[in-house]
């Protein structure tokens, strides 16, 4: 199964006899919530779904966005229609963040036929409206496990073993500057993999074979123990998905750096150099 979508695929898919759940999950770190741009205009029948209250737990010592409970994420997605037979389409604004992090929560949870529309809802070709659909009759019911995940401990040891990406900015890996959170740095080990070298045009995916092509310079390669982690594991669900069409398995770090700066006792590294 494809793990990406394109615009003219998901309208032909809408008109099929089997149309997908269309999700829109558009959200800025540290900007305005993205419902008001929902309720301006969506695709027909998206049901918008909230990353901070939904897709993610309340920020803390796991980080800014720890995985959310699977009570309350799998009544969000029943609320806005997600069943365990019928395939679901992830949108955002464009880059993939959001989008990619519904996506792993809902692979992760067990949902068997999940993709993101590439470019986000620029690609999608047809009218927007401006009316929410009615509250879903989903059945899906999450069980986390069905993708890896790695703790501080397990990114440390996995850095060491095999390949950890730091999906970041290259400035804020090297420690140059940290906007967010209260130390500046990377994991000691990790590969510096901005998130922005995945898309051909800042919106949509470069080829599966360019991909792959930039992960194996990285060190990551089908067989090779791979991670990812960001700032606080949205950005980095963008880089699993990128991986994904690459035909790369990989880790996700959900609690990523705003969880490893929480403990001083965890080292911490700068520079160009993984460290």
């Amino acid at each position: 199964m494809d793990a990406i979508i394109s615009g003219t695929e998901l309208a032909s898919d809408l008109a099929g006899p089997r149309p997908p759940v269309v999700l829109d999950v558009r959200y800025t770190l540290g900007g305005p919530p993205g419902r008001p741009e929902y309720d301006a205009g969506h695709i027909p029948g998206a049901a918008y779904v909230d990353l901070d209250a939904e897709l993610a737990a309340p920020p803390g010592p796991r980080g800014r966005h720890p995985l959310p409970d699977p009570a309350v994420f799998g009544a969000a997605m029943r609320r806005a229609g997600v069943r365990a037979d019928r395939p679901v389409v992830v949108y955002d604004a464009g880059q993939g963040w959001s989008a990619a992090r519904c996506w792993w929560l809902l692979r992760y949870t067990g949902h068997p036929d999940v993709r993101v529309l590439d470019g986000g809802l620029a690609a999608w070709p047809g009218e927007l409206s401006r009316t929410a659909p009615a509250a879903g009759d989903g059945d899906f019911a999450p069980v986390p496990g069905a993708l890896p995940v790695l703790d501080a401990d397990g990114a440390a040891a996995l850095a060491r073993r095999g390949v950890l990406l730091d999906a970041r900015a290259g400035e804020r890996y090297r420690g140059e500057t940290e906007p967010i959170d209260p130390v500046a740095g990377h994991i000691p080990g990790a590969v510096s993999a901005p998130t922005t070298e995945n898309l051909a045009d800042g919106r949509t995916f470069r080829p599966a074979a360019d991909l792959a092509a930039r992960f194996r310079a990285l060190g990551a390669a089908p067989g090779t123990e791979v991670g990812v982690y960001c700032g606080s594991g949205v950005s980095a669900a963008q880089e699993v998905l990128a991986l994904e069409i690459a035909g790369i398995p990989a880790a996700l770090y959900p609690g990523s750096w705003s969880e490893w700066v929480a403990d001083p006792a965890r080292e911490v590294a700068t520079g160009e150099e993984p460290g």
